[in-house]
């Protein structure tokens, strides 16, 4: 049976898609970020008692400007390197800020908002690239800003839930440091059309299949490249020994079954695996705190970094 969607969310996706003329894969990448960032940047967002401050980090290929939360309150906090979505072309350290800091008041850590390389001026795999190195960077150096650097966990939303998600295996495949958890909110996993929620949600006005692939076009400069791990995480023959995971999809949604089948191939991989589906939301709902369900999804994340923190 095919979702539906709670009449708050309908009332919602009315709002946002009521003038989107041309869809999104009709607009240029320009168009694209302008259209979003007049969406999802807020007016209002939560007070940090240890505020907030702008950086630029060394990354493997470039400089990268970063976004830090503190809570506040003193003593080695936990960290959350987040990776913001927007299919590797839109969204920014803005669009994810009352996000992060939403973030960073629940858990009481610090968030290192990461402005990765957007396509399609840098294709594949520089958002990968700049990701697994954000995340190698905090190990080395997050201790200076009050961090501690045993307890580092990665997040995102959509592609960034993809660059969470590809940090964790790269991370396994070189041996080196490790996240302790990924939260990967309704993540990009595979770059097929396949499945049954893109066939169920292909006209979707808030994320269509014709959107999605307009993304994916942007991201790689060959169809090939679709089929690397780090692009598809999904593609990986294994996927044993990377971190620990929560996902967290919507129903209504063409993504539902990526997040889905890839927390199935993590469960059989042996990777201890939290995964819940919000049947009756769209895409991209964690991004509005007006929703009754965005507060939930945004509390079980909470705990499950929480959890992980404090096993440590």
């Amino acid at each position: 049976m095919t979702p539906t969607l709670h009449p708050q969310a309908e009332s919602l996706r009315r709002d946002l898609t009521a003038d989107r003329t041309p869809p999104v894969d009709a607009l240029s990448p320009t168009a694209v970020r302008a259209m979003i960032r007049d969406r999802f940047i807020r007016s209002e967002t939560p007070e940090l008692a240890g505020g907030v401050r702008e950086m630029e980090i060394a990354g493997p290929e470039s400089h990268l400007p970063i976004r830090v939360y503190e809570p506040g309150g003193g003593g080695s906090y936990p960290v959350v390197v987040y990776f913001h979505g927007g299919g590797w072309v839109r969204g920014d350290l803005d669009t994810h800020d009352e996000l992060c800091r939403d973030l960073t008041r629940r858990v009481g850590c610090l968030t290192l908002s990461v402005d990765y390389r957007r396509a399609p001026e840098h294709s594949f795999p520089a958002a990968a690239v700049d990701a697994h190195g954000a995340f190698e960077w905090a190990v080395e150096h997050v201790e200076s800003l009050g961090g501690d650097p045993d307890r580092i966990a990665v997040a995102g939303d959509s592609a960034g839930g993809n660059l969470a998600t590809v940090t964790a295996l790269m991370a396994r495949d070189r041996d080196g440091p490790a996240p302790i958890q990924q939260v990967l909110f309704y993540p990009v996993t595979n770059h097929a059309f396949d499945t049954n929620s893109y066939r169920e949600h292909a006209e979707d006005p808030v994320l269509s299949r014709a959107a999605m692939r307009w993304y994916w076009n942007q991201y790689l400069d060959r169809a090939l490249d679709g089929q690397h791990p780090y692009a598809s995480p999904l593609a990986a023959r294994d996927l044993s020994g990377v971190s620990p995971a929560t996902v967290i999809t919507a129903g209504v949604d063409p993504l539902r079954d990526d997040g889905h089948i890839y927390a199935d191939r993590l469960a059989d991989a042996g990777v201890p695996i939290s995964y819940s589906e919000y049947d009756d939301v769209f895409h991209g709902f964690v991004s509005f705190p007006e929703l009754h369900r965005a507060e939930e999804a945004r509390t079980e994340a909470a705990a499950a970094l929480q959890n992980a923190f404090d096993a440590i």
